[in-house]
C-alpha cells in the first residue's frame, strides 16, 4: 500500500536565483534584524527566508553536498539537528548492500541519499508532510532517483506492506514535541 505524496507546504519559489542569491548575500554576520523586516519577494514570507538562512549557516560544515547547492530547500533547525552529517551518513551507508532498503523515519533524507548510492531501492518514511516533500525535493535536486519518498510513518509502512528488505533502518527521534532532549530508548520517536 502506497500513501499519496502531498505536494504542499513547502515554497519552491526559495529555489529562485534572486532568491538564493538574497539568502548567499546574507550568511555571514547577524540575521536578527530581518525579521523585523519586509520581504523582498511578494511571494515568499520574512520568516521563510530567515528559515533558509540560519539553516545553510548551521549546515556549512555538516552537510557540504547540500550547502554547495542552491536549489536545496531546508526545514526548521530541529529537524538540521537530528539530522545525520554527511561523514556518518557516509558510513553507515558503507556497511549496508544489497537491493532494497528502508528509512522508517526518514528525516531529513541524508542517510537515504547515501544509502542511495550503494542499494538499488531506498524508500524513505517520514511522517511530517513538509519534511518528507523537503526530502523528496532535495533527493530529486541531488538526482538520487532510486529514492522512493513516502509519507507515512514508517512503522505503518512495514505492517501495511509485505515487501522484503535487506535492511531496515531506525534513528528514532531523540526529543519530545517540546523539544527536550530524551535519554531513555522508550521515550523515543517512535518506540523502538
Amino acid at each position: 500500500m502506497r500513501q499519496q505524496k502531498y505536494w504542499i507546504m513547502i515554497n519552491l519559489n526559495l529555489n529562485k536565483k534572486q532568491v538564493q542569491d538574497f539568502i548567499n548575500d546574507h550568511l555571514s554576520g547577524n540575521i536578527d534584524y530581518l525579521i523585523f523586516k519586509k520581504s523582498p519577494f511578494e511571494e515568499i514570507k520574512i520568516a521563510e527566508l530567515v528559515e533558509q538562512i540560519e539553516a545553510k549557516i548551521k549546515i556549512r560544515k555538516k552537510l557540504p553536498t547540500w550547502y554547495n547547492n542552491d536549489k536545496i530547500i531546508y526545514p526548521n533547525k530541529l529537524n538540521l539537528e537530528q539530522s545525520s552529517s554527511e561523514k556518518t551518513a557516509k558510513y553507515k551507508s558503507s556497511i549496508v548492500d544489497g537491493k532494497k532498503i528502508i528509512d522508517i523515519t526518514g528525516g531529513f533524507g541524508v542517510d537515504s541519499f547515501y544509502f542511495s548510492k550503494k542499494i538499488n531501492k531506498v524508500i524513505h518514511c517520514e511522517i511530517n508532510k513538509k519534511l518528507s516533500n523537503i526530502s523528496s525535493h532535495n533527493a530529486s535536486v541531488l538526482k538520487a532517483k532510486n529514492i522512493e519518498n513516502i509519507t507515512i510513518d514508517g512503522l505503518k509502512f512495514l505492517e501495511q506492506n509485505e515487501e522484503i528488505f535487506d535492511w531496515i533502518y531506525i534513528d528514532p527521534s531523540r526529543r519530545n514535541e517540546k523539544k527536550q532532549k530524551k535519554i531513555l530508548i522508550k521515550d523515543y520517536k517512535p518506540n523502538i
